[in-house]
């Protein structure tokens, strides 16, 4: 009893392992970006203040824009970038997290400059996104797959067509490995040049906090459920991609209630008064879950243990698991 838990305490530095965007490319200049356990003094950079590896877990935190609390550095610079350009942001490697989205924002500042402007007074449009590319939502190939088979990078063109002028780029990538989804955002400034004309319509425009909920399909994505064995759809969070909307505002939807697979536990909520500390209820049984994948995509090289085997961990009913969770 007492291997299994320093087993798991031992896991648990892998499994906190996260982290953010460390550099930017464009047009064959790099630029380094924010240290984030450095001291703040003398930091020059194009990137915003950031100051934890940790992700954020609610789609309304007040930081969910850049990372922060929305301001620039003291000594903050700006990129000259060309419309029509490549971006390319580099995240620490090799990034943990291969399950769930890519996105890609922008957000152009009043006046002259960026700087001093707060980015939670921003409006911001998606100028790209890559959600699940093939495969089964539970195990398939997901856009944050791509960006670590692309050196832990994310390439984005900035479109052609933007007007020109002084912006904050955001840089995100969503892990749905755990519930709740964990947000790694990240924001440069930029000043785009040689742009167009077509600013991005009302549909387009969101504000962070307040593109996504909590409750959105995108971002309660449970990857260990019989559905995801099989479903093949997932539905990006955030705005229509810059150039696809309508003009229109969009109309929020409630999506309907997750249920719990029967093999996973038992689809009965229980009532507080009534709870039995020997019975896990299903948020308990799927957490546990995840953090043994986590913990076993970490041990084996960031590769998984063969189905069969892993199963031995994974599968709430083994005597493994019923151990860990009357421990905790």
């Amino acid at each position: 009893m007492l291997s299994l838990v320093a087993l798991a305490v031992a896991a648990l530095p892998q499994v906190l392992a996260h982290g953010g965007v460390l550099s930017y490319e464009n047009a064959g200049t790099v630029y380094q970006g924010w240290a984030p356990y450095n001291s703040p003094v003398g930091q020059t950079t194009i990137q915003r203040p950031w100051s934890t590896y940790n992700p954020i877990l609610s789609a309304t935190d007040p930081t969910i824009a850049c990372n922060d609390d929305g301001t620039s550095g003291a000594l903050q610079l700006t990129a000259t970038v060309a419309a029509g350009s490549d971006i390319t942001a580099y995240w620490n490697q090799v990034w943990p997290h291969p399950y769930g989205p890519m996105l890609t924002y922008l957000a152009q500042c009043p006046g002259s400059t960026c700087t001093g402007v707060n980015a939670n007074t921003l409006k911001w449009f998606k100028i790209d996104e890559s959600g699940l590319i093939s495969g089964t939502i539970g195990d398939g190939y997901w856009g944050s797959g791509k960006m670590i088979d692309q050196n832990s990078s994310w390439t984005t063109t900035v479109p052609a067509t933007v007007p020109s002028g002084n912006y904050l780029i955001r840089f995100e990538t969503i892990a749905l490995h755990s519930l709740p989804a964990q947000f790694y955002p990240e924001c440069a400034q930029i000043q785009i040049t040689g742009g167009g004309s077509r600013a991005p319509t009302a549909d387009e425009l969101v504000s962070f906090p307040g593109a996504y909920s909590n409750t959105d399909p995108g971002l309660t994505t449970d990857l260990y459920s019989n559905e995801a064995k099989t479903e093949t759809t997932y539905i990006i969070p955030g705005p229509p991609l810059y150039g696809s909307g309508t003009g229109r505002h969009n109309t929020p939807t409630t999506p309907s209630p997750h249920v719990c697979s029967p093999h996973v536990c038992s689809s009965h909520v229980y009532p507080s008064s009534n709870f039995h500390p020997k019975r896990p209820r299903c948020s308990q049984v799927r957490s546990m879950r995840r953090f043994w994948l986590h913990w076993l995509y970490d041990l084996r090289g960031r590769k998984y243990l063969p189905e069969a085997k892993r199963s031995v961990i994974l599968n709430p009913s083994s005597k493994a698991l019923e151990l860990i969770l009357l421990l905790i």
